[in-house]
């Protein structure tokens, strides 16, 4: 035997010892029971936001877990929300960086995933700047207005023949093509819904969500590799990434031959930042196309799902439906379609769009990383530690909501709640630093697509069909969607 091995050995066996001493040291948050190896995994279920949501009731508002090699801090309360934003929202604002991010989102070199510093911030100001701000909002509302013209005479011709539509479907094709057409110019979608780019970008989101072994166990990645959920994330991020430059060597050429039309994209407007010197740490090519990636993956999934939600709790509460219907209608007057200033006007519709937002936020589970050691709660959180706000059960708690299950726009109105993360019971797009900086793109998507719709036509259930049986369930991902498609019946509405 080498007679170091023993030497070795004991002082693994020491190091060991004294991480677990200085941990027994510390004053660490309630744990559920745990397995051995694996820890907590298997009390997350399909839905954790709800198992997590349960074993809160049971062990507190800061719920520490052990998921695989993963400490992880779990945060179900407005108070301790609130103490994170007010005294240690710097710390807590840095992102997990998993396999899936490393090998498809540029090793975190956009907005969604770039550890908090310097970079972070210039490509913050420039998204809430430039890219979207109310002025830069308002000049894609072309793309809005052709996209979600191209969707309502789609459903009109099932009003003609009186056939009942997929409005998942439908809502998938407008939001992706017009996130795609702002960002990058491109239609996300063609109308009979083969196109390239649109099942390539569907691969990509599948494969992000999906379960990879070494995020929970580091010494295990090779299995990733073995199963080929790796070589299927590097493949996949390889077409994704010639097709970006593709995208981006068309802008360089139309800027040559100044050919750049007046409508810019989000592309045109970086590369422009880009020539002008904007960006004191400079940007790669590499960085354009993460950034470029975030844009597209942060606000396609997002609007379908947050407007897919919206139908289906008014399909569900009929008395809302005809309030809301009522209002657009008097708003807009004996027109052929909706103007996006009247919207301003549509204050009942606000209300809806908030109250389906607490009840299915866009994203139930805010995922941070601590960046040094901090005292929350009066418990000590380590460095390093992977958490977990829990938005969903935050949103349905009864000390802060009155009948917190149940759908009530009313509750909504007169209030100054909104959707910035200000009031922290309702965080809908996360909050603090690190908060949803593409919300107001998101917001005038919804907003107008959902008013054309609830304008344009009358809704019904297909025939078998009712609000109390209509499937409410939901399947887990980087939004929490509608688990079967939203099937209805669309009744053209011709006021004028």
């Amino acid at each position: 035997m080498d007679p170091f091995f023993p030497s070795l050995l004991l002082l693994f066996s020491l190091l060991i010892w004294l991480k677990l001493a200085k941990r027994r040291n510390l004053n660490l948050p309630p744990s559920p029971p745990k397995l051995p190896v694996i820890g907590n995994i298997h009390q997350l279920g399909k839905l954790p936001y709800r198992s997590l949501r349960d074993l809160s009731t049971n062990h507190g508002s800061l719920l520490l877990l052990q998921l695989g090699c993963n400490p992880t801090l779990v945060v179900s309360s407005v108070q301790m929300v609130r103490e994170i934003v007010k005294n240690h929202d710097v710390v807590f604002s840095n992102k997990p960086r998993t396999t899936a991010v490393n090998n498809m989102f540029y090793e975190s070199k956009g907005l969604g995933f770039s550890p908090y510093g310097d970079y972070w911030r210039q490509v913050k100001k420039m998204s809430v700047v430039e890219l979207f701000s109310h002025r830069r909002v308002n000049s894609f509302q072309f793309v809005r207005d052709e996209e979600v013209e191209l969707v309502i005479n789609k459903i009109r011709r099932a009003c003609l023949e009186g056939e009942s539509v997929n409005l998942t479907e439908m809502l998938m094709f407008v939001s992706s093509n017009i996130v795609s057409r702002c960002v990058l110019g491109h239609k996300s979608e063609n109308q009979d819904g083969c196109s390239r780019f649109g099942q390539l970008a569907k691969r990509m989101l599948m494969l992000f969500t999906g379960f990879c072994i070494g995020d929970m166990f580091p010494y295990l990645k090779w299995l990733d590799v073995v199963t080929g959920y790796i070589p299927s994330m590097k493949a996949s991020f390889a077409e994704f990434d010639a097709f970006l430059d593709e995208v981006i060597q068309e802008h360089k050429t139309l800027g040559k031959h100044e050919q750049v039309p007046n409508k810019k994209d989000f592309v045109s407007i970086i590369m422009q930042l880009q020539k002008d010197g904007m960006f004191e740490m400079g940007l790669t090519q590499d960085n354009i196309k993460a950034i470029l990636l975030d844009l597209f993956v942060g606000g396609s999934d997002t609007t379908t799902t947050i407007t897919e939600w919206v139908m289906a709790e008014l399909m569900r509460n009929p008395s809302a439906m005809k309030k809301v219907q009522e209002e657009v209608r008097t708003v807009v007057g004996n027109k052929p379609r909706v103007d996006m200033e009247e919207i301003n006007r549509m204050e009942y519709l606000k209300c809806v769009i908030k109250e389906t937002l607490r009840l299915h936020p866009a994203v139930t589970l805010i995922l941070r990383k601590t960046s040094a050691s901090v005292k929350l709660g009066g418990y000590d959180v380590p460095s390093d530690t992977t958490i977990m706000i829990n938005a969903w059960a935050i949103h349905r708690d009864q000390e802060w909501w009155e009948k917190p299950d149940e759908f009530i726009p009313e509750r909504f109105e007169n209030s100054s709640v909104d959707f910035q993360g200000h009031d922290f019971r309702y965080i809908p797009f996360g909050f603090g630093r690190r908060s949803c900086p593409g919300l107001p793109f998101g917001v005038a998507s919804v907003e107008y697509v959902l008013a054309n719709l609830l304008y344009q036509f009358d809704w019904k259930l297909p025939a078998g069909e009712t609000a109390e049986n209509l499937d409410m369930s939901e399947v887990y991902g980087i939004t929490t969607t509608k688990k079967t498609p939203l099937h209805v019946l669309p009744i053209s509405h011709s006021s004028f």
